[in-house]
């Protein structure tokens, strides 16, 4: 960025300083352009093989010695984490934890896998459940179920079900469905409302993240056609980027977040070593913030904080 110095009024007030204040107001120019034109400093959770807390400055926070599918920072500083089926939890689980591993909620899953979860403001929790009979839950805090209906979905594969399922503010959830190549709109009762249905070239293109953004349109992450679109209410593709727009960025996209700036931060779950695992880009398709580590594995699913680590302000879009 140049600094514009010929206008009459800076050329008396620097010319009126001092050598050394001079160069001082200088590099505060300088100083405050290169702020102006630096990118953001953002901290995140991330989900799967590793379920951390990263600043920044790419500190790492905390750490759950456990992996996971999906998950959220809490208000309150907890984590509520989607944990992948294990020894202890064969059918997978979703608990909220504290930072210093207390226990709060337990939820465990009764069939093949657990995908995901949700906190609402009434304290209920959504999660779908994958295996033979897949289904969505909503339910209390003493283990009540509000609400459950079956997801309309095939059932050879199990893990390609479903995956980051959200309830809307409309009171329908927003389940996307790989195998399927559908993201759904149901309701309370299990209807199915809307649906928007995956490009057919590439043939993988299967819906792992679907946002339902302030303008009504719909933000999806496409897997292994690595791409992000976004669609309106009648299924229109409106916006999209790929590797045709960033060559060798989108590695297996999974994990989204929408930005109030309309900005959007895309992780590559496929991203081995230092190939970027996340990146956030605007509108004119740029990158305007990547992170990159040395780790053997990608992020599946993250949450995108403030510089310090800590949860912003307004509800996230994810």
């Amino acid at each position: 960025m140049k600094t514009n110095l010929h206008t009459p009024r800076m050329n008396r007030r620097l010319f009126s300083l001092s050598l050394p204040a001079l160069a001082a107001a200088l590099s505060a120019i300088a100083s405050h352009s290169a702020a102006a034109d630096a990118p953001p400093a953002r901290g995140y959770v991330s989900f799967g093989s590793a379920t951390e807390i990263v600043s920044g400055k790419g500190e790492m926070l905390w750490k759950y010695p456990a992996s996971t599918r999906d998950g959220w920072m809490l208000p309150n500083g907890n984590l509520l984490l989607t944990l992948s089926k294990n020894k202890d939890y064969p059918g997978g689980a979703v608990i909220e934890v504290t930072r210093d591993m207390k226990v709060l909620f337990e939820y465990k899953g009764t069939q093949s896998e657990v995908n995901t979860s949700q906190a609402l403001p009434n304290g209920n929790i959504v999660l779908t459940e994958a295996g033979p009979n897949p289904r969505l839950l909503e339910i209390e805090r003493s283990g009540k179920v509000a609400v459950e209906f079956p997801l309309q979905c095939q059932t050879t594969n199990h893990h390609m079900q479903s995956r980051m399922a959200r309830k809307l503010e409309n009171g329908n959830y927003l389940v996307p469905q790989l195998l399927d190549k559908a993201v759904r709109e149901y309701t309370r009762e299990g209807k199915i409302v809307w649906e928007y249905k995956t490009p057919e070239d590439p043939k993988d293109s299967w819906p792992f993240t679907a946002i339902r953004i302030p303008n009504g349109n719909t933000v999806v992450t496409l897997t292994h056609g690595n791409s992000v679109v976004e669609v309106d209410p009648s299924g229109k593709v409106v916006w999209q980027c790929s590797n045709s727009d960033l060559p060798d960025t989108f590695k297996d996209p999974c994990g989204a977040q929408w930005l109030p700036n309309g900005n959007i931060v895309v992780a590559s779950y496929a991203a081995k070593g230092d190939a970027i695992k996340l990146f956030e880009i605007n509108r004119e398709k740029k990158i305007v913030w990547s992170r990159q580590d040395a780790k053997p594995h990608g992020i599946h699913e993250f949450q995108i904080l403030d510089a310090d680590g800590k949860l912003p302000e307004g509800p996230a879009f994810r």
